[in-house]
């Protein structure tokens, strides 16, 4: 019998209630921030977990393209899990070229204080919106088409795909994909932009990391979308035996949370790729002195290790928002450089939908981009980082099969 999960596919309505729905999200503390969300295992708290602001330092090779910004939130039931302003304050980042790859603070002497708000959420305070380059809203981005792209399918146990018209599977089958996690419509948009013949499939649970984490929590949730997803892919291409040849997780705001349970269970050991996009939070042992709860971060720092040794890659970004009550996405993100002992270097770049990139990181395969920016703007522009991480990073990674119209 399917699980209740499995049959759950959000539909256009959902999508969009549940992005207006996330500027609530900051009303209450992620799951990370909470005693219940902490794996199974203790793990050693952090000692000197890192100051909430600008601390991980992101490095930049090649300009991105600055995408046009929106007017409106993420389409994709993606909305920043804040109050009013997604991404209110935690410091985007963008990968070697993708987000930042390109994007450096190109005003670093402005680095605007953080507001104590919840991570991905704008302070509860009225503040009027700041003006951006390029007179865009990064949360409601153009939409550039479909590419080499079919519309979205309901075919995944859970969440919705998409696949390159003809193309994007070897002769014997072989296909990749990308799950992405919260704001599926507004990742899309970037996607597409860049992408050779990948397939993403989308998959948004409403507001919170603690519904992507519940949601994910049972090992054959996940082990179940990887066949549903190969499943789809035989039937559209005709190719039986069909397989998933490179996996890749992103997760954008809260979608964080389902990434943490897929990387504690067996088929976790599949991912070769993981983009964190202004998204990752964890709860404090101790608040005062701002100690991790280690634990719950711990799949981030194994993975971010084999990153950095060359045998997977990850890319993270962060912005400058500090949430109150638990670490913001620029403090896990300092914690897992400082688990490789390594050091942020300061960096002042323009980066994609007026972020200004402050801080990089790179060692191996592993890439960190730290940008300005406290509020829902900054918050949703770090979607725009994916484009880039696509083209400089994973096409040239993966090589999928080409797709065509």
């Amino acid at each position: 019998m399917r699980h209740p999960l499995q049959a759950r596919r959000p539909s256009g309505r959902w999508a969009l209630l549940s992005l207006l729905a996330a500027t609530w999200w900051l009303a209450a503390p992620p799951a990370a921030a909470q005693d219940t969300a902490a794996p199974k295992a203790a793990a050693p708290q952090a000692d000197d977990a890192p100051p909430a602001t600008h601390t991980a330092a992101l490095q930049a090779d090649a300009p991105l393209a600055v995408a046009p910004l929106a007017d409106s939130p993420p389409a994709a039931g993606g909305a920043p899990p804040t109050d009013g302003a997604a991404g209110a304050g935690a410091p985007a980042g963008g990968a070697d070229g993708a987000g930042g790859a390109g994007g450096a603070a190109s005003d670093a002497g402005q680095r605007s204080a953080a507001r104590r708000d919840r991570p991905g959420a704008t302070s509860s305070r009225a503040a009027p919106s700041k003006k951006r380059r390029g007179d865009i809203n990064p949360c409601m981005t153009p939409d550039p088409g479909w590419g080499v792209y079919d519309p979205w399918s309901r075919a995944p146990s859970i969440g919705q795909m998409i696949m390159p018209h003809r193309g994007g599977v070897t002769k014997r089958g072989g296909f990749d994909v990308i799950i992405h996690f919260h704001g599926h419509e507004a990742l899309r948009k970037e996607f597409v932009k860049t992408a050779e013949g990948a397939v993403l499939v989308g998959i948004d649970l409403g507001i919170g990391s603690g519904a992507y984490s519940s949601a994910f929590s049972a090992p054959y949730v996940f082990e179940n979308l990887l066949d549903s997803i190969e499943r789809a892919v035989a039937k559209k291409t005709g190719k039986k035996k069909a397989y998933i040849r490179k996996l890749g997780l992103s997760s954008w705001s809260a979608g964080y949370g389902a990434i943490e349970q897929i990387l504690r269970q067996p088929a976790g050991k599949r991912v070769d790729a993981l983009v964190l996009l202004d998204s990752l939070h964890a709860g404090y042992a101790d608040e005062q002195q701002h100690k991790l709860k280690v634990a719950q971060i711990e799949p981030f720092i194994a993975f971010a290790r084999r990153a950095a040794a060359g045998e997977a890659f990850m890319f993270m970004s962060h912005s400058s928002i500090l949430p109150p009550g638990y670490a913001s996405t620029a403090e896990t993100a300092n914690f897992i450089v400082q688990q490789l002992r390594g050091k942020p270097r300061g960096s002042s770049r323009a980066d994609v939908l007026g972020l200004d990139m402050i801080l990089r990181f790179d060692r191996g395969d592993f890439h960190v981009r730290g940008y300005t920016g406290d509020d829902k703007p900054d918050h949703c522009a770090h979607i725009g980082l994916m484009a880039d991480v696509v083209r400089i990073h994973l096409n040239p990674r993966w090589k999928s099969p080409r797709g065509r119209r």
